[in-house]
């Protein structure tokens, strides 16, 4: 069973901050081509500009991945830098407090496009792509050819009415990994997806900014006592994307500090 992610190439998504960018830099430590995608293009510039070189292993894309070009112009871009496509990291993500009963104010059309549509269509490419190189090369079937991780939230299964397009984005974007794992699995494309709570994400960040007494209730409601770091979460994704999980699909794995234990009132889902 090996670890190993040497020499394969990734997209990674998000990848200007927080956990897109946590996992970005420890993919290039592995040995592994990164392109790194983000809309906020002076903060990719100001994170990884010296790394990113042109004929180095990082390689920067900025572009608003809501939109269908973008994505399919990420895609052509990654293959012509590296040639290949073997993992797709959809880090990008973003957590808004919805007014329930607020149709103008509960986010749902922008969490919706933004967690779930983006990262179902650039899914869709990057996997036809992988499969498209597989037949070129004339890879036997049920080779392994591709990994695909997504970003979930303990919100996707506790009720929290403030979270309304938050929890619906997260829940969709658990049963797309389902779905795509099995129509996927034929291929040799294996989808996961990681559900996350007590991370020090980009948004939580936005969050505790705006509500100082959040941190001790996220605390107090986590088992283990504390928020994580981005960076306790990038080994999870390393192993879903090497060779060590190649008989894992279609699965959520849970790294919350323990938060799903609990009631949900005690902590919200962030």
């Amino acid at each position: 069973m090996s670890f190993s992610i040497t020499g394969k190439t990734a997209i990674v998504t998000g990848a200007a901050s927080g956990l897109g960018l946590a996992v970005a830099r420890h993919l290039l430590d592995r040995g592994a081509n990164v392109m790194l995608a983000d809309s906020d293009e002076a903060r990719l510039g100001a994170e990884l500009g010296e790394a990113a070189r042109t004929d180095g292993p990082a390689r920067l894309f900025a572009g608003d991945l809501t939109k269908k070009l973008n994505l399919v112009n990420l895609v052509s871009a990654t293959v012509d830098a590296f040639d290949r496509i073997d993992i797709l990291v959809n880090a990008s993500r973003r957590c808004a407090l919805s007014e329930t009963l607020n149709p103008d104010e509960d986010q749902v059309e922008t969490l919706w496009q933004q967690n779930v549509l983006s990262t179902l269509r650039l899914s869709q490419l990057v996997a036809r792509r992988m499969i498209a190189m597989a037949e070129k090369a004339q890879t036997e079937p049920g080779t392994p050819i591709g990994s695909i991780v997504n970003f979930s939230s303990v919100a996707a299964v506790r009720v929290q009415p403030e979270l309304l397009g938050y929890s619906m984005a997260s829940a969709a974007v658990e049963q797309m990994t389902r779905t795509l794992a099995v129509a996927l699995a034929p291929k040799g494309i294996r989808v996961n997806a990681v559900s996350i709570g007590s991370v020090m994400s980009a948004s939580l960040q936005s969050a505790l900014k705006d509500a100082p007494d959040l941190r001790k209730r996220i605390e107090s409601g986590t088992p283990l006592g504390r928020i994580a770091a981005p960076d306790e979460l990038v080994e999870t994704v390393q192993y879903l994307v090497s060779e060590a999980a190649r008989f894992v699909t279609g699965q959520v794995l849970v790294v919350d500090g323990g938060r799903g234990l609990l009631d949900a009132v005690a902590a919200p889902a962030f």
